[in-house]
C-alpha cells in the first residue's frame, strides 16, 4: 500500500481510486505528478491525463 499520508498542497486530487490521492485532504501525495495526453493535437481538457495515475488496491475498479 502507497504512504498517501502525505499532503502537498500544490497537487489538488479528487480522483479517490488513485494509490497517490489523500482522500481525507482531497490532495496528492506524490511531490510531482507528470501530465500527458493521449491525444496527438489536443484541443479540450478531457485529453489530458495524469500520468502518475496508480490504480488503488482493492478499490473495485476494473
Amino acid at each position: 500500500m502507497m504512504n498517501n499520508s502525505y499532503v502537498n498542497r500544490s497537487i489538488k486530487c479528487t480522483v479517490n481510486n488513485c494509490s497517490h490521492n489523500n482522500e481525507t485532504e482531497h490532495y496528492c501525495s506524490l511531490e510531482s505528478i507528470k501530465i500527458g495526453t493521449h491525444e496527438s493535437n489536443p484541443t479540450v481538457c478531457q485529453c489530458t491525463d495524469c500520468q502518475s495515475f496508480e490504480l488503488k488496491q482493492g478499490c473495485g475498479c476494473k
